[in-house]
């Protein structure tokens, strides 16, 4: 009885360090765990842009849009109707911030496979092209 009972214990402390080992090595889906953290103890919150959900600042997705404040359907009429020649409407800045599930959801960011996601190269910038009428003169 003594005997079973020692036997007993010591191989649930046996059981209790090969699950303590495995916590120590488990497998992560990502080189950042899916954060920009490094370092920091705690990041500050912010709130989604879509759905208002608190979401960690350096998880977050970031997107910065610049839109004109008139839709392209207007301009030339503002352009005809303006006493300046050549007036530039102003532009409108926003930085967006996603919860990643916002951003799965409207596209901004995509499910990636295992090998594609070790490719850490940013995706290629954008730049909008200058009008016609300003690259003749």
């Amino acid at each position: 009885m003594l005997v079973t009972s020692f036997f007993i214990s010591s191989l649930f402390h046996v059981v209790r360090f090969l699950e303590s080992l495995t916590a120590i090595i488990m497998t992560q889906k990502r080189r950042n765990n899916g954060r920009n953290k490094h370092g920091r103890g705690a990041v500050k919150f912010i709130r989604c842009t879509n759905c208002a959900r608190a979401c960690p600042k350096d998880k977050a997705i970031k997107k910065f849009v610049i839109r004109n404040i008139v839709e392209a359907a207007a301009v030339r009429d503002i352009a005809e109707a303006s006493v300046y020649e050549s007036y530039v409407l102003p532009k409108l800045y926003a930085k967006l911030h996603y919860c990643i599930s916002c951003a799965i959801h409207s596209k901004v960011v995509r499910n990636r496979s295992r090998k594609a996601r070790k490719d850490r190269t940013p995706p290629p910038r954008f730049r909008p092209t200058q009008n016609k009428s300003e690259n003749k003169s």
